[in-house]
């Protein structure tokens, strides 16, 4: 670990002062400290914003729910309005990491985690998202985890959250606080793909701080649900995941959210997916057609192939929990 200066930010005020002079925010402190123990992050300056004021989870104005950004993933998961209104994020959390490290980890840090691409944490690696212009060892390399869609010639590297992929389902926001004010980011905005430049992550200025993440109301009742596919039942990152809501009024599908995980550079949304379910009535077929879809545009590598017919099968079989049939 290289030598770094630390600092407690008292207020918004202060932790942006500092954000901007190139300090680097922390709070739960799961994934950047053990990347500085691997000498991939070298932050000079670390500011500490867990005392900050974002720790609350409450019902908006229009029914939706805003989850503070220092709300803990095991908080986040354990409260009744996101149990109630959004089984789909309190399912996302707890199918995360370990109990140890929920408690600990913020909802704004988990979102913002780094890829677990092997190639990116080996310091000895090509890796542009690392040190750009250097190369991708994953292309060529042992890429069984990697993603079949959003990758580009820079980048194949998976985005690891599995509450993102709840996120982008569900179409939420993104608040930020900056030097010029707050401002709101859709989700499907803030994680970047990675194109040319793997090593921006996400739409932030120099010194904006995620404040919380807003979910718009959605229409009622909404059946929702996340499924995870790994290698072991436990503390393993997903192959495949999907995250799916649906809303059924009179027999029919009037809205369909759903998202994969697992299998692309960002929490993936599977508009192809939500566009042929909406208008028909559930049944096991039409899970079937609609899952079908759930791979277009996927670009295999050579030793991740066998994700593309996975991630159809998780769709499916999560479509199939969430709508049932009638």
């Amino acid at each position: 670990m290289y030598p770094f200066s630390y600092t407690k930010a008292s207020d918004t005020r202060e932790a942006l002062r500092a954000g901007r002079k190139g300090g680097r925010y922390i709070a739960g402190g799961t994934t950047l400290v053990d990347l500085m123990r691997e000498t991939v992050e070298r932050p000079d300056v670390l500011v500490d914003i867990s005392d900050l004021p974002l720790r609350q989870v409450t019902v908006t104005e229009r029914g939706g729910l805003r989850i503070g950004a220092l709300v803990s993933m095991a908080e986040a998961a354990a409260h009744p309005k996101v149990r109630t209104l959004y089984p789909v994020v309190s399912q996302a959390l707890e199918l995360s990491a370990s109990a140890q490290l929920r408690n600990m980890a913020t909802i704004g840090g988990n979102i913002m985690q780094r890829t677990r691409c092997t190639y990116f944490r080996d310091v000895t690696a090509d890796c542009n998202k690392r040190d750009p212009g250097s190369g991708c060892a994953a292309r060529d390399g042992f890429n069984r985890t990697h993603a079949i869609l959003g990758a580009s010639d820079q980048c194949v590297a998976t985005h690891p959250s599995d509450a993102a992929v709840a996120f982008a389902a569900l179409e939420a926001n993104v608040r930020v606080l900056g030097p010029d004010g707050e401002r709101s980011i859709p989700f499907s905005d803030f994680l970047l793909k990675p194109g040319r430049t793997p090593r921006r992550e996400q739409a932030l200025s120099q010194g904006e701080l995620m404040t919380s993440v807003e979910i718009p109301a959605h229409p009622r009742p909404l059946a929702s649900g996340y499924l995870k596919v790994r290698d072991r039942q436990s503390y393993e990152f997903a192959l495949t995941s999907a995250a799916i809501a649906l809303h059924v009024r009179g027999g029919v599908i009037r809205e369909a959210k759903v998202a994969a995980g697992g299998v692309g550079t960002v929490p993936w949304k599977l508009t192809s997916v939500e566009k042929h379910l909406v208008g028909e009535r559930p049944s096991e077929a039409l899970w079937s057609a609609a899952a079908e879809r759930a791979g277009d545009g996927a670009r295999p590598l050579a030793h991740n192939r066998f994700k593309v017919e996975l991630l159809k099968r998780t769709v499916e079989r999560q479509l199939r929990t969430v709508g049932g049939t009638q």
